[in-house]
């Protein structure tokens, strides 16, 4: 049983990731009044894109030929090594909070990188923001999910999971407080409004489609999936971190079934709010976009100074 919930768990992130970028396109195409693609589009489009030729510029380095490969993996790691649908992998080393956070910016490291690589204009000025934006979410991240590492008494994310933050002897106004400022964080890290739109290409505002729009064929196709898988990873962080309900404590196949479930159940949910937020507000002006991450990193220590 141990090894089929280990298989479960690596195959997870990339199996849901697409479906659930096409539930977010669909809810906003709704929300405008238009019929939109259907939620399956992002796996045709994986597959069209994994069965086509790659044009790679002259110019480009080993850096960037291997960086899909390299992010990519990255988030197959990072997925298998957080809570999804159950707390029973606790000894995972790369469970640890700090090793989560700083693989994941290994990832973004390596995408500025391969940005860069080619000389392209729209490459470098995507890589600088990129960048820029994820430099200063750092503290944020790291200060909303040290506050429920604070209270839990333990920084691996599985013994989080299996602590429940919502009782009458915690810091309630705490977690309420780090969420938020997690919650901001999801949004810049992958790219969503009101820090980016992932559904444009208009060169004055893009960030992350400025650093994928040298790659073709199957290196975009992995560059996507990495994406979605991140997204995934973010919204399952934020769903088992603070809200770890439902979350499966033992083998039983009965609370497998039901973690899964209840996980996705709180996935469709924060894709609700991400679809109707992306449908109800513009994207900020790139010099705006501080204010707000230095608004989540004050919230995050805030919400540290109130734990008793």
């Amino acid at each position: 049983m141990q090894i089929i919930i280990l298989i479960l768990q690596l195959i997870f992130v990339p199996l849901v990731s697409p479906f659930f970028i096409g539930f977010i396109k669909k809810i906003k195409a709704k929300l405008q009044n238009r019929r939109g693609a259907s939620v399956w589009q992002p796996y045709k489009d994986l597959w069209k894109l994994l069965h086509k030729d790659e044009v790679i510029s002259s110019e480009a380095s080993w850096i960037f030929k291997f960086s899909p490969y390299i992010i990519f993996s990255i988030t197959i790691i990072v997925g298998a090594s957080i809570p999804l649908f159950s707390s029973l992998f606790m000894n995972f080393y790369t469970g640890d909070i700090l090793v989560t956070v700083y693989l994941l910016s290994i990832g973004t490291f390596f995408l500025a990188l391969a940005g860069m690589d080619t000389g392209g204009p729209f490459g470098g000025f995507g890589s600088s923001r990129e960048m820029t934006i994820s430099a200063m979410a750092e503290g944020g991240l790291i200060f909303s999910l040290l506050t429920v590492a604070i209270i839990s008494g333990t920084t691996n994310l599985f013994k989080i999971s299996s602590a429940g933050l919502f009782v009458y002897n915690k810091p309630i106004i705490s977690v309420i407080l780090a969420f938020i400022g997690f919650f901001i964080i999801l949004l810049a890290e992958n790219g969503r409004f009101p820090f980016d739109n992932p559904d444009t290409h208009l060169e004055l505002t893009m960030i992350h489609e400025a650093m994928i729009l040298e790659y073709s064929g199957k290196k975009l196709a992995l560059m996507e999936w990495a994406g979605a898988n991140k997204f995934i990873i973010f919204v399952s962080l934020g769903a088992n971190m603070f809200f770890p309900y439902g979350i499966a404590h033992s083998m039983s196949l009965m609370a497998i079934v039901a973690g899964i479930l209840v996980l996705l159940f709180k996935i469709v949910i924060f894709c609700l709010v991400v679809g109707v937020l992306e449908s109800k507000m513009s994207k900020f002006r790139y010099f705006r976009l501080p204010d707000l991450l230095i608004i989540s990193f004050i919230i995050s220590v805030v919400a540290i100074g109130l734990i008793n």
